[in-house]
């Protein structure tokens, strides 16, 4: 484990994760965002943003939460970030997570890895709760989110029109408290690293 995540292998070639540099990586995240955008439902944004968009992007999640890559070769191969469940206080000790991996190099660990190193940061700075919106049918999706502790909690029915169809999408949520353990009563306010961590 280094200081910004795990390091793995991925089809022999190592795998570092690391936290994202919004002018030297936005390109790299916009690349691989942009196919999800045109050819997918994976997301509902029908335009995909350039590089000073998601330069932005990555900085806002910084901010706050997180936005970590992952490298294969010194190459950015996928990108995964946590932001704002919604937006009203009393939500913000949740948190949402996506990830996104080169079509590629999908299905051999990447995404594993910067949920693994995203997971954890964001617990350490305080989240109780990660939720996530997957849009389906995408078995490959709701497998990963399930290896991590999510479980799906609610669904949508025919909510976003996208690439000439209906698609329902499923909420998945998982606690970063042991199971059974109450939430604290007030919680630390979260967003920054707790004492001891």
């Amino acid at each position: 484990m280094g200081p910004s995540g795990p390091e793995g292998t991925c089809l022999g070639a190592s795998v570092t994760v690391r936290d994202a540099v919004p002018a030297g990586d936005s390109e790299a995240c916009a690349a691989i965002y942009a196919p999800y955008v045109r050819d997918s439902y994976s997301t509902f944004e029908l335009a995909a943003p350039g590089a000073a968009e998601m330069a932005a992007r990555i900085s806002i999640a910084a901010e706050s939460y997180a936005w970590l890559v992952a490298e294969v070769d010194g190459a950015v191969v996928g990108y995964a970030y946590g932001g704002p469940h919604a937006t009203r206080a009393a939500y913000r000790w949740a948190c949402s997570v996506s990830v996104f991996v080169a079509a590629q190099l999908q299905g051999v660990g990447i995404g594993a890895a910067l949920y693994e190193a995203l997971l954890e940061r964001l617990k350490s700075l305080g989240y109780l709760t990660a939720t996530a919106g997957i849009t389906i049918p995408n078995a490959a999706s709701v497998a990963l989110h399930e290896r991590f502790g999510f479980r799906e909690v609610a669904r949508y029915a025919r909510i976003g029109y996208k690439l000439g169809k209906w698609h329902d999408v499923i909420w998945m949520q998982r606690d970063f408290l042991p199971e059974g353990a109450d939430f604290p009563v007030p919680p630390h306010e979260p967003g920054r690293p707790r004492a001891g961590t």
